[in-house]
């Protein structure tokens, strides 16, 4: 009698399986690697804008003169952020010399990581001792989500 060799169903399923559970552990590494890429891009972003704020309305004494559109424009940057949203600034109408990076558009999770990440440079986590982070949002459901971060004196 001939001994055939093969393999059986079961080693095929088994195989199956292992791929499979390699598949989605490579799509949520990737996924997370995406998610932290944009991460860093918005506070690249958000670098850039506060140090183009600084650099074109540093001489005067206050903020209320700022525009998204001209200081956008000025700095060659563009306004929209790496969720789809906008970056938006304006003046911080209790103190108009402070002015306030706005990171629109993000979803819950999005809004929750950048709302702890310590704005160094931001008036909140200096006039906090480096206890807060300097963003503030409220993260909701959906996609609307917006984290502001206050910069001036």
């Amino acid at each position: 009698m001939k001994q055939e060799s093969g393999r059986s169903m079961i080693e095929m399923v088994g195989v199956l399986a292992i791929m499979g559970m390699l598949t989605a552990t490579a799509f949520v590494l990737i996924s997370l690697g995406i998610n932290r890429q944009k991460q860093a891009r918005v506070i690249d972003d958000v670098g850039l804008i506060v140090s183009g704020v600084r650099g074109l309305l540093g001489d005067y004494d206050d903020f209320s003169n700022i525009d998204n559109s001209t200081i956008f424009a000025a700095m060659s940057v563009s306004n929209k952020n790496p969720y789809g949203g906008t970056y938006e600034l304006s003046v911080n109408r209790a103190n108009t010399r402070q002015f306030v990076v706005s990171i629109n558009g993000l979803s819950k999770s999005d809004c929750e990581a950048l709302i702890i990440k310590a704005w160094t440079d931001s008036v909140g986590y200096i006039s906090s001792d480096h206890q807060e982070s300097g963003a503030t949002g409220n993260c909701v459901e959906g996609n609307n989500n917006v984290v502001s971060i206050t910069y001036g004196e």
